[in-house]
């Protein structure tokens, strides 16, 4: 009976030993953040992982895992605002290469049309940009992949990967190749990522044909137990009858994602699915609540799983070794950087873009020259790959570019409650050879703005980088009738603008965030005006013409996080100009008796100028920064009191002042300084309340009707407010605010616009 008992023992021991755990993660969008809660809960009651089979985001989460990452590390990662980087593809400030950053414009959708051979126009667009994720990827998950010789039963717990390939129409489980790419092509959603390539095939997001791959791990592994967390919506096994505006409002969830099937897991499994009904699969913001989702889910479900899985892992013991498998990874040391894709004159542009002059390259030193390479509008695509040499222990970079064969259009605009909206539209052409070229030009179309201007860019890939650009804008306003709709006038200003700048710049970048440019060029500008504010059919305007040089040196750099109602970041601007030309004044007719005679005069002056934009303090909810700005002149006065207001430098506090022509904000020499309170109510809603001051240092003042003087020094101060709602949309800001001058034009307004109030730049700005 001893002898009996002991084989019972022995066997049953061997069978607990033996006992193996399946772990299944389905797609799901970010509601796939809910399986680093699962990953928690087991490991804290210290239930084996001995596979992982995931898709999607499922494919992630598990991918970190199986690297050997903790569920602590995962979570942290999560967590951090890089991650929010790299599901939004937005570039982290860090690396965005400000020298190549096109000035501000109120584009707000960009399409790519592409010539084929037989020259027709395809549009090509992808919803979110891959670079910084691709990145991600290869930094987190590379040197595991090296580490198990890209053999997937070598990771830290074997894995599977599943992806789409359409061509064949067929799901592939991934066991082999780099495993950030096959991450990669796991959550390549149709439409928002572009495709890549996975050991050879294009593939998309494996949820296509098998978004719950319990009967990968079933094939694959053959484990005791399956434990399988579904995070999708989809897991109906009949046609809904009552079908709601809720469930037509997923459809791109049903289109994309196969039904996830409850039952597949057996009598030998645990189903579970944490509630996740108030989340959306697109908003990855609230990592810290799905992951308790996932978390509760698991934890209620614990009693049945460690009754079904007998065998248990200690802290120490999988500590250990994950201890173990993580001091095989070796540095990222790379030896060299290769590039394919590209024709040998190509090649020569890129390698000297992403130059290093240390003999070791770290992934500091590949980090810096990626981002700047992709800052580039010249590559369709830059996809980053490490490839490990054994035989010498390092790790080659490869850069698989794809030169840009398109032309870029740019949609945008702005709608206002007052007369100022208008339509915006771009187009960019890019070539790459030994140096880097790019053509654009630009159109606005309203009744208060109009311009176009045409840009053409030479980069060369020196040591410094270096760019020549020629330039040529042309600016026309008509303020006439800027001001009608919930304002008060109380003098209504009759004023027509146009302004042309042809000039030639040189530029070189001066960190990652700035950079300083050279410029000489001709310029031109009209003012025609009433001198007294007056205006009735029949009247001719005076007239003012300056024709001149210029030349200016700037500096400046810029990490504001939007190009407009910015909440993070910095810009600084510094300039020294001067101006060189002639003034040609004609008189109208509305005021006869005193009106002067023409007379041109010769102007030269300089002006300098520098301003800050600064958001100083962030906590969740609010955003505290500041603007601060201030011009140094000896423009001399022109030929009257409005021709000499007009060519003065302006301050332009608010976002509407560019639409408005201001008299008290602008003066040859001024100082102005302004605070910005940013209340953060929900992710994309701000309230704002900014409050700016202006001192000009000597105030212009109107004598004899037409003549022109100046007060003491700093005598006068007017002030400038603001409150109101932001949303932020992919189609630019929704804005609706209060907004106070202290100027005869426009003391108090209600202000509504969508899209950017942004403008091309006048010559004398």
């Amino acid at each position: 009976m001893k002898y009996v008992l002991a084989v019972v023992l022995l066997f049953t021991t061997f069978s607990i030993r033996a006992q193996k755990v399946g772990l299944v993660f389905s797609g799901g969008g970010a509601k796939g953040l809910a399986h680093i809660g699962v990953l928690k809960a087991l490991e804290e009651n210290h239930i084996p992982i001995d596979y992982i089979v995931g898709t999607s985001m499922g494919g992630i989460v598990g991918s970190m895992y199986a690297a050997g990452y903790s569920p602590e590390q995962i979570e942290k990662i999560a967590l951090s605002p890089d991650f929010q980087n790299w599901v939004s593809g937005r570039f982290s400030s860090n690396y965005s290469y400000f020298f190549r950053k096109k000035p501000d414009n109120p584009s707000f959708v960009t399409a790519k049309l592409q010539l084929d051979s037989g020259f027709q126009a395809k549009i090509r667009s992808n919803l979110v940009n891959d670079i910084p994720l691709n990145f991600a990827l290869l930094e987190l998950l590379s040197r595991a992949s090296a580490t198990a010789h890209d053999n997937f039963d070598n990771l830290f717990v074997p894995y599977r990967c599943i992806v789409a390939d359409i061509l064949s129409q067929k799901m592939i489980a991934v066991n082999n190749g780099s495993l950030p790419e096959a991450v990669r092509g796991t959550m390549t959603v149709p439409l928002v990522y572009r495709p890549i390539k996975v050991n050879g095939r294009y593939v998309f997001d494996g949820g296509l044909y098998d978004n719950f791959p319990v009967d990968v791990m079933k094939k694959e592994f053959k484990p005791d137990y399956i434990i399988g967390t579904n995070v999708s919506s989809k897991v109906f096994n009949e046609y809904p009858k009552n079908s709601d505006e809720r469930l037509m409002n997923r459809f791109l969830i049903y289109m994309f994602l196969s039904k996830s099937d409850s039952t597949s897991i057996g009598k030998e499994g645990t189903y579970l699915q944490p509630d996740l009904t108030d989340f959306s699969v697109a908003n990855f913001t609230p990592v810290a609540e799905l992951i308790k989702k996932g978390y509760d889910a698991t934890m209620a479900e614990m009693p049945a799983i460690k009754a079904a899985v007998k065998r248990r892992t200690s802290a120490k013991e999988l500590q250990e070794r994950r201890e173990r498998f993580n001091t095989q990874i070796l540095d990222l040391q790379f030896d060299k950087v290769q590039v394919t894709g590209l024709n040998s004159k190509q090649r020569y542009y890129v390698e000297h873009v992403i130059r290093h002059d240390s003999r070791h390259i770290d992934i500091e030193d590949i980090r810096e020259g990626y981002y700047r390479l992709v800052a580039d509008d010249n590559f369709e695509t830059v996809y980053p790959r490490m490839v490990y040499r054994p035989n010498k222990n390092v790790y080659d970079f490869e850069l698989q570019a794809q030169p840009q064969r398109t032309f870029k259009v740019d949609f945008g605009g702005n709608i206002s409650s007052r007369p100022i909206s208008n339509a915006y539209v771009g187009l960019q052409y890019n070539y790459l050879h030994r140096k880097s070229y790019t053509f654009n030009t630009n159109f606005y179309s309203g009744r208060f703005y109009e311009s176009i201007q045409a840009l053409s860019r030479v980069d060369y890939p020196l040591k410094t980088p270096l760019y020549l650009e020629g330039e040529f804008t042309y600016n026309h306003w008509n303020f006439y009738s800027t001001s009608q709709i919930f304002v008060e006038n109380v003098k209504p200003i009759y004023v027509e603008q146009s302004d042309l700048k042809a000039a030639i710049k040189a530029g070189m970048p001066i960190y990652k965030h700035g950079k300083v440019e050279a410029l000489a060029g001709y310029i031109n500008f009209k003012d025609k005006y009433s001198p007294n504010n007056t205006f009735t059919a029949g009247d001719i305007l005076d007239f003012t013409r300056f024709n001149g040089f210029l030349a200016s040196i700037s500096m400046g750099k810029n990490t504001l996080n939007r190009k407009q109602y910015a909440s993070a970041g910095i810009s600084f601007q510094a300039s020294a100009s001067y101006y060189n030309g002639l003034e040609r004044y004609r008189p109208g007719n509305i005021l006869i008796s005193t009106s002067q005679p023409e007379q041109s005069a010769h102007r030269q002056w300089f002006t300098l100028k520098a301003s800050a934009e600064h958001y100083v303090y962030r906590r969740k909810w609010y955003t505290f920064g500041y603007l601060a700005e201030a011009v140094a002149s000896n423009k001399p006065a022109f030929s009257n009191y409005m021709s000499t207001v007009l060519s003065a430098p302006a301050f332009y506090p608010l976002q509407d002042s560019k639409s408005l022509l201001l008299k008290n904000f602008r003066a040859d020499s001024y100082a102005a300084l302004g605070i910005k309170n940013v209340f953060r109510l929900e992710k994309r809603l701000d309230f704002r309340l900014e409050g700016y001051l202006f001192a000009p240092f000597k105030e212009f003042q109107l004598n004899n009707i037409q003549d022109v003087s100046y007060s003491s020094i700093f005598a006068n101060r007017h002030y400038a407010a603001t409150a109101g709602l932001v949303y932020t949309t992919f189609l630019g800001p929704i804005s609706l605010s209060i907004n106070h001058y202290d100027d005869s034009q426009k003391r108090y307004g209600v202000m509504f616009h969508i899209g950017y109030l942004l403008y091309n730049k006048r010559s004398i700005e």
